[in-house]
């Protein structure tokens, strides 16, 4: 076998044929077919700027037969395989991870598949008893605060789009390890070659109890509706174990540390126990809703059924020096109840693996920063999150309704009656109402200059019976749990903050490669190296 290459920026029409793909290559490489062994697409993406002449963008990896003349340009094909960093000693204390979210859920997997047989707390319920929780709010109005889109095996990120990419720097593919482990549980293998794949929520529910099996059977074990209220530390604030809601405590040097961005109740207690804390910007806003063939249109001129549902992405620069962006766009998806306090609303953006639903929608979002908007105190970002959520549950009519409204209504500052033909999926339902009592000014002020301004960019963003659900607060973690080099909390050793809620992802495959990155450096520790 010879030379291992990556090729890139390959150009094709959507409607090329398979041996069309094969040409490109050989054109490329500037060699006869008979100089290739074998070759595999490594990603395609695809780019829609001319919607006359949208094309795949190909990266292929191509494996030339021994002795081929290799290009003096080309790329070796990189080593994606994951190898283990350490092995587990033959008499060790095991490892907790706290939280079965994509963050937990990596470290936890990690951590078993190199024989450390971790123990893993989750607050909440397995994925099926939490999902039925979760439609008791949707269907019912009835929340529970331990088990719903936030809280539960899997993580926020089980009722979402499934979106599987990330822009992080991943010069060790570890991402890939992700990618890998979520097709062996069940994920189409499409992911490891889409550019921008996604899962959606009913997969991802049955990927989730395929890994967990994976780690049992492996010596992890799994305890649920184990809550974390208090760490166990040493007089010199060396970790030593955690205790839980039943008063059990659970000893442990080393502690992975991998909430939700909602958890919090365990942020009090950690800033309370003195663990180094910081506020960090986050975002807030509303979610937007048009119908999916819109969009579709928008972006490639018509429906394609091999991009599937079109996407966007938008940012505008508003006058009064706010930055408004589309943030978390589910295609074809719906809005969600995210509620995970009582007299609170939140929502957030879901989809199906398949995009079909009548609607388009997306975060439209104001950044904030604690300098400028929630200064004096680490936990200041949660308690403005909790100001606007509880004003939202107010103007919907305190009984998880969210309150709505009209893109043309919300420009025109006025409060909307009725609803127009875009019909929203948020359920419990919505109440028409007048969304400036739901945010700060400055932030209406901005998405009120934005809209418009998306309306150039994507033909009817702005259409008038658009509508907007409020809240959309949980953008991301408003803290950050300072942890060093070592991934360890600046004071508080063997605590290992990791994952979305600690400040340190963004989405289940950046939040997976930080499990995976913070599971390797206790497994280090533990053997010693």
């Amino acid at each position: 076998m010879g030379a291992m290459l990556r090729l890139t920026d390959i150009k094709l029409p959507l409607d090329h044929k398979p041996e069309a793909l094969k040409a490109a290559i050989l054109k490329k490489l500037k060699l006869p077919a008979e100089a290739v062994l074998d070759w595999r697409v490594f990603k395609r993406a695809h780019d829609a700027r001319s919607r006359q002449a949208i094309l795949y963008i190909y990266t292929v990896d191509v494996t030339l037969k021994d002795g081929a003349p290799v290009p003096k340009d080309a790329r070796p094909t990189p080593d994606m395989d994951y190898k283990p960093v350490a092995q587990a000693p033959s008499s060790f204390q095991r490892p907790l991870v706290t939280g079965a979210g994509p963050c937990g859920l990596f470290a936890g997997l990690i951590l078993a598949q190199s024989g450390f047989r971790p123990i893993i707390l989750e607050r909440g319920k397995v994925v099926r008893e939490r999902t039925k929780d979760t439609w008791g709010l949707w269907r019912r109005s009835v929340l529970n605060p331990e088990s719903n889109v936030q809280f539960g095996e899997g993580g926020a990120g089980t009722f979402s789009d499934g979106k599987l990419y990330s822009q992080i720097k991943d010069p060790r593919y570890l991402g890939r390890k992700v990618l890998t482990e979520f097709v062996k549980a069940g994920a189409p293998e499409e992911i490891l070659t889409e550019a921008h794949p996604h899962i959606g929520t009913f997969r991802l529910v049955t990927m989730v109890e395929a890994m967990r099996q994976t780690i049992e059977r492996l010596g992890g074990e799994y305890r649920f509706q184990s809550k974390v209220t208090d760490l166990l530390l040493t007089q010199d604030r060396q970790v030593r174990g955690v205790k839980l809601e039943s008063g059990e405590e659970i000893e442990s040097r080393h502690v992975v540390l991998a909430p939700g961005h909602s958890a919090r109740d365990l942020f009090e207690m950690l800033h309370e126990r003195g663990v180094a804390i910081e506020a960090k910007p986050f975002s807030i806003g509303f979610r937007i809703e048009h119908p999916q063939g819109m969009i579709d249109k928008a972006r490639f001129g018509r429906s394609i059924p091999e991009l599937g549902a079109a996407d966007y992405k938008l940012v505008h620069h508003a006058k009064n020096g706010r930055s408004v962006y589309s943030f978390c766009m589910c295609p074809g998806g719906t809005v969600v109840a995210a509620a995970s306090e009582p007299g609170r609303v939140v929502t957030n953006g879901m989809s199906q693996y398949s995009r079909n639903e009548r609607n388009a929608n997306a975060g439209i979002v104001v950044g904030i920063t604690p300098d400028k908007d929630y200064p004096g105190h680490p936990l200041a970002g949660i308690a403005l999150q909790r100001q606007w959520e509880e004003a939202a549950f107010a103007a919907g009519g305190g009984t998880y309704a969210a309150p709505a409204q009209l893109v043309g209504d919300f420009i025109a500052a006025k409060p909307s009656t009725v609803l127009g033909d875009v019909v929203p999926s948020y359920r419990p339902g919505v109440t028409p109402t007048d969304l400036s009592t739901c945010l700060p000014a400055y932030a209406i002020e901005a998405i009120r200059e934005a809209l418009p301004a998306f309306g150039k960019q994507i033909r009817g963003f702005d259409r008038a019976d658009a509508v907007l659900t409020g809240v959309e607060t949980r953008t991301s973690s408003p803290i950050r749990i300072q942890r060093g080099d070592d991934y360890q909390s600046l004071n508080t050793p063997g605590l290992y903050p990791a994952g979305e809620g600690a400040g340190f992802a963004g989405g289940i495959l950046s939040a997976g490669v930080d499990g995976i990155r913070v599971a390797e450096a206790v497994a280090k520790s533990i053997a010693g190296i």
